[in-house]
Formats: C-alpha cells, sequence, structure tokens
C-alpha cells in the first residue's frame, strides 16, 4: 500500500510570517498538534506546540512573533509514492507520528499521521511504530530528510 492511498489530503497550512498567536489558533480549531509551513504549495518547515513554547514562549517571544521564527526549517517528510511499511519503519526510527507527504516535484500534497496507518490494514505496523515512538530516549526532531 502506497501513502497517498491513506493519507489526508486536505492539510492545513500556515505561512512562515503569520503570527504563532495564528498557528496556535489554527492548531486548536483544527484539534492538531502540528501544521506544515508553507509558502504556496512548497513545504518550508513544520510548526509544532512545542516549537511555539519552547523556541517562542520560554525564551521571551510574544505571541506577534512570526512562525519563521520557532518553525523546523528542514523536515521530515515522506513522498505519496512510499510504502506504508517503509514510512512506519521511519516513523518509528524517528520517533514522530505524523509527516508532512510531498509529491516527485517537492510540493506538499498532505498529511499521514500513526492514526491514519492505524485506520488503514497495516496498523499492526502502526502499533509497532507507536511503541517506538513512546519509547524514551529516541530521537525526537523532525529536521531530516524522510527518505531511508
Amino acid at each position: 500500500m502506497k501513502i497517498r492511498d491513506l493519507m489526508t489530503p486536505d492539510v492545513r497550512t500556515i505561512h512562515p510570517e503569520a503570527t504563532i498567536r495564528e498557528a496556535a489558533r489554527m492548531m486548536a480549531e483544527a484539534d492538531v498538534g502540528a501544521l506544515p509551513v508553507s509558502s504556496g504549495d512548497r513545504l518550508a518547515g513544520m510548526v509544532t506546540d512545542r516549537d511555539i513554547v519552547i523556541r517562542g514562549i520560554a525564551i521571551g517571544k510574544n505571541a506577534d512573533s512570526t512562525v519563521g521564527e520557532v518553525m523546523s526549517h528542514e523536515v521530515l517528510y515522506c513522498r505519496e509514492d512510499d510504502d506504508v511499511a517503509d514510512v512506519c519503519e521511519n516513523m518509528s526510527d524517528l520517533q514522530v507520528r505524523r509527516l508532512p507527504v510531498v509529491n516527485a516535484d517537492k510540493r506538499l500534497v498532505g498529511i499521514v499521521s500513526l492514526a491514519d496507518i492505524a485506520d488503514s490494514a497495516d496498523a499492526e505496523d502502526a502499533g509497532e511504530a507507536l511503541e517506538a515512538i513512546t519509547r524514551p530516549g529516541g530521537q525526537r526532531s523532525q529536521t531530516i530528510d524522510g527518505r531511508s
């Protein structure tokens, strides 16, 4: 099975010049903990609720600071034609719960989460990935290319 078969294609994104207040509101409205940051349809980064707290509030930035100031610029991602099992393995190794999905031109086309995978026929892979992700001491950064 390919990632395109189970990804969420209608992904909310935010612009790097938006404020972290706007990002927090979008996350609250959508009940998500991360937003892809894009300029047009190009993935520019990722901002998480943790980024807002650690790279923003904890060091004295105010709510009008920009997403670009706190986001991760180099982002782990997968491609829409990647195999689900391979993506699960990458998510497990890197301890991440969601990945932006890009096409061959590196244009953002969706997002895939462990929940998407768990809802698919690959629920066993999702369970193994979740077990590894929740294991203490692993890498938690979303700052490398998702290719193996």
